[in-house]
C-alpha cells in the first residue's frame, strides 16, 4: 500500500488530525523563505505530543550541514529532506536516512539520481520561483524511469482528486502532499486530508 506523507505541518492540531486520517508520516519544513516555515523550537514541541509509528521527517534547502544535524537531534527527526542542491557527499555526512529531492524539469533531471546513496528519492516539479510546495505537477512518465534508482516519493501537482490516477501510473513507494490539502499555506483541510489519504491508499487493480 502506497505510503502517505503529509508536509508542511505547522500546528499541532494538523498533526493530530493527519495521523488521525491515516498519514504514514509528517513533514515539517525548515526553510525560512516558505509559507510553510516552522521553527525548530516548535516542531520539536509538536513531535513530542506525536503517537508511535509515525514517521517524522524535517525539510532542509541549502541548510549548512550543522544545521541539519542540531535540528535533526533536537526534533528528533526520523528522515531529512534535502531540497536543495546539496551534493551527494553532504547527504552522506547527515546523521540521518535521507530523502534527496529532485525536481524534474525533463527526463535529463534523472541523470545525477546516480550518484547519490540516499534511502529514497522525492521527485517534485521544477519551479524557478520556489523549492516546492507550488502545486505544479510533471510528466509521470520520469517518475516511473526514475523507478531504477531507488524508492520514490512523487510530489508535485497532487491533490485529491488526481492521486489516486497517479499511484495507478507510477506505482510510487509513496507521495507526498503539502498545497494540494490545504485551505492555506500551511493550514490544512481535514477533508481534504482524509480524501488525499484515501483516495491513495486504494488498492491498486489488477
Amino acid at each position: 500500500m502506497t505510503k502517505v506523507k503529509i508536509c508542511g505541518i505547522t500546528s499541532l492540531e494538523d498533526a493530530l488530525m493527519a495521523v488521525e486520517a491515516g498519514a504514514d508520516a509528517l513533514g515539517f519544513v525548515f526553510f525560512d523563505k516558505s509559507p510553510r516555515f516552522i521553527e525548530p523550537g516548535r516542531a520539536a514541541r509538536i513531535i513530542a505530543e506525536l503517537p508511535p509509528f509515525v514517521q517524522v521527517v524535517g525539510l532542509f534547502v541549502n541548510a549548512s550541514l550543522d544545521f541539519v544535524n542540531l535540528t535533526a537531534d533536537s526534533c528528533r527527526l526520523d528522515i531529512v529532506q534535502l531540497h536543495g542542491d546539496e551534493s551527494p557527499s553532504y547527504c552522506q555526512a547527515v546523521r540521518r536516512r535521507v530523502m534527496k529531492v529532485f525536481r524534474v524539469r525533463g527526463m535529463e533531471s534523472l541523470a545525477p539520481m546516480a550518484d547519490y546513496q540516499v534511502a529514497a528519492f522525492l521527485l517534485d516539479a521544477y519551479s524557478p520561483n520556489a523549492y516546492g510546495g507550488t502545486g505544479a505537477s510533471f510528466d509521470w512518465d520520469c517518475a516511473l524511469s526514475a523507478k531504477g534508482h531507488g524508492p520514490i516519493i512523487l510530489a508535485g501537482g497532487l491533490d485529491p482528486d488526481n492521486v489516486a490516477s497517479a499511484v495507478a501510473r507510477v506505482v510510487p513507494y509513496g507521495v507526498d502532499v503539502s498545497s494540494g490539502v490545504e485551505s492555506s499555506p500551511g493550514r490544512k483541510d481535514a477533508e481534504k486530508v482524509r480524501r488525499f489519504i484515501r483516495e491513495a491508499k486504494k488498492p491498486l487493480q489488477g
